[in-house]
């Protein structure tokens, strides 16, 4: 961990993580005192509770990273996750400190049929 990284670069190596499940490395880019909050479904994680969460997510699954888009301090990741429920979208929103991951708040969503009339 560099204090140098930028959020962006959190970003990079969070995602690296998660694919790899490489739990270790997750915990290593969130500060101790980190927030993580799924929008979606209300729940708050400190870092300990969202890496026990992210190993423990039953059955094989695949994370892959689209984007990330760098706005120094703050930065955003677009990812996607596969398993055999289906595929998953999901926005990270992060802000570092001190060269760790210190809030992040992602929104998910299942990847749906295009609209009717408009696909």
């Amino acid at each position: 961990m560099a204090d140098t990284d930028t959020t962006a670069r959190l970003l990079e190596r969070l995602a690296a993580a998660i694919a790899a499940h490489d739990w270790p490395g997750l915990t290593a880019v969130l500060a101790p005192g980190a927030t993580v909050t799924l929008l979606h479904t209300g729940e708050t994680f400190g870092r300990d509770a969202f890496v026990t969460f992210n190993s423990g997510y039953p059955g094989p699954w695949v994370y892959t990273a689209d984007e990330i888009v760098d706005g120094g301090a703050r930065a955003v990741l677009r990812a996607q996750v596969t398993s055999d429920d289906g595929t998953y979208h999901c926005a990270s929103f992060a802000t570092s400190a001190g060269g760790l991951l210190t809030d992040l708040l992602e929104v998910w969503t299942e990847a749906v049929a295009p609209h009717p009339t408009r696909g």
